[in-house]
């Protein structure tokens, strides 16, 4: 190895323990390219701990049965609505917080983080008792049969009872991004999964004097480790070191700042529930082809969310670099740190799609190796990865829309993607002209194709550098 070589080795070592330290927090200033490392590496581990957690976690319910596998395909399709107002919320407390950081106005931010974190808790009290009350239907509507309905609706019950550890997670998290504090939210989730890896067998599988719970095993598990990390992020908040430092003061209702993030996150909202609804009917469509294609595309998500997830963490880094910039009235830098950060999320996804397109059957088989199971998962990856470089750009640019406060534009986009395009091309492809799931799997990719294409060209116009809020 030259001196050169070592010098470039040892500087991005020094650069990396900066960005998972936290000691770096300007980011209207400098280099660009130091700034997206800087946001990047520490949102890129913190997406990368959630993959691990889902793959381990899917990886346990495999042992139990094809039904749990497939119980929390179902299940989830439905708590991404759910993931829909935490996110939709979350852009709204980042592009906020982030825009008063940027105008150096830390009490503004801190006035905005406890506005949104009021939010989060009340609307997921409402939440938890319809997921408590009503499980077993939940499962029925979205097509479940009778013996999986028996099986996994103590799971249904305890994750979607038990929201509000999901909420707060994202929130409080969204939070701590938008002040740039991005090493923190890295930690939480390092907490949260860490834990999640370790309690699952225990009460999956039954450990000393914990019993047997089968798949409602991994929503207990999967309860308590979000609650301790909602516990270390709260301490963080009032005792920490984060930029955005809450005391009792605090606590107070400010209605004209909880409209202003109601205003801002209804974009979110409305954008997150088309895209997560859209993923509610494709599992809808994808049940009439019976448990053990749906556990393949269950499988596959999951595997197919361990790459998405560092993606978005890049692209949550562009959210964090805009709404900055914006407040520090440097529109031109924010556009630039979108378009690099791109270039970089691209290379990253287009590794990944050769990987899967090469090795699907391999990879899925890991989990479960029934052919029919292998077969659905290994052709949704390979099929959805034709579209991965388009992704990376659509993700990017729409998250910078969001942290310019712009969440409207995103909405017209995933509505037309989605509802008007993805969802009657999945249906006729996929049941009228009898394609079975390759069907879905097609209009997924084609949907995200023409998602990022959109995106770009009205990012071009640049309308979103004049948003306010």
């Amino acid at each position: 190895m030259t001196q050169s070589n070592k010098l470039s080795l040892k500087k991005f070592f020094s650069y990396f323990w900066t960005a998972v330290t936290g000691k770096e927090t300007e980011f209207t200033t400098g280099s660009i390219r130091k700034a997206i490392f800087m946001l990047s590496i520490p949102m890129i581990l913190e997406m990368l701990m959630e993959s691990i957690f889902a793959i381990v976690d899917i990886a346990y319910v495999s042992q139990v049965s094809v039904n749990a596998v497939a119980t929390i395909g179902l299940t989830e399709s439905v708590i991404t609505l759910i993931y829909a107002l935490a996110i939709g919320l979350s852009m709204a407390a980042t592009a906020v917080v982030a825009r008063r950081i940027g105008e150096k106005d830390v009490q503004g931010a801190r006035v905005a983080a406890v506005q949104a974190i009021g939010l989060g808790i009340l609307i997921s009290i409402l939440l938890g008792i319809v997921g408590l009350l009503y499980a077993e239907e939940i499962l029925a509507l979205m097509g479940g049969e009778p013996d999986l309905i028996a099986e996994g609706s103590g799971y249904t019950r305890f994750l979607i009872g038990g929201n509000i550890t999901i909420m707060l997670l994202f929130l409080i998290n969204a939070i701590f991004r938008g002040a740039g504090d991005a090493s923190i939210a890295m930690w939480a989730l390092v907490l949260s999964n860490g834990l999640n890896i370790i309690l699952d067998p225990i009460f999956i599988f039954g450990w000393g004097p914990v019993p047997e719970y089968g798949v409602m095993g991994a929503a207990i598990a999967t309860n308590i480790g979000r609650g301790s990390a909602v516990i270390f992020q709260l301490g963080i908040l009032f005792f920490g070191w984060s930029k955005i430092k809450l005391a009792l003061k605090d606590l107070v209702v400010n209605v004209k700042v909880m409209v202003n993030l109601i205003k801002v996150s209804l974009g979110g909202i409305a954008q997150f529930l088309i895209g997560t609804s859209s993923w509610v009917f494709l599992m809808r469509i994808m049940s009439e082809f019976g448990s053990e294609v749906l556990a393949g595309y269950t499988i596959a998500i999951r595997v197919i969310m361990f790459t998405l997830m560092p993606a978005w963490g890049m692209s949550n880094a562009a959210a964090t670099l805009v709404g900055q910039n914006l407040g520090a009235q440097q529109p031109e830098r924010a556009e630039i740190s979108v378009w690099k950060t791109g270039k970089y999320n691209a290379y990253f996804m287009g590794l990944v799609s050769l990987i899967y397109l090469l090795f699907a059957k391999t990879i899925i088989s890991l989990f479960n190796d029934t052919p029919s199971v292998v077969e659905s998962g290994s052709r949704c990856l390979q099929i959805i990865a034709v579209g991965y470089v388009f992704y990376a750009y659509g993700m990017v640019v729409s998250q910078a829309f969001n942290g310019a406060g712009d969440t409207k534009t995103p909405t017209k986009i995933n509505f037309f993607s989605f509802w008007m395009f993805q969802l009657p091309i999945a249906y006729v492809a996929a049941l009228v002209l009898d394609w079975g799931a390759t069907g879905v799997f097609v209009a997924i990719t084609a949907a995200e194709m023409l998602l990022a294409i959109m995106a770009i060209v009205w990012f071009k116009k640049g309308n979103w550098k004049k948003v306010q809020v």
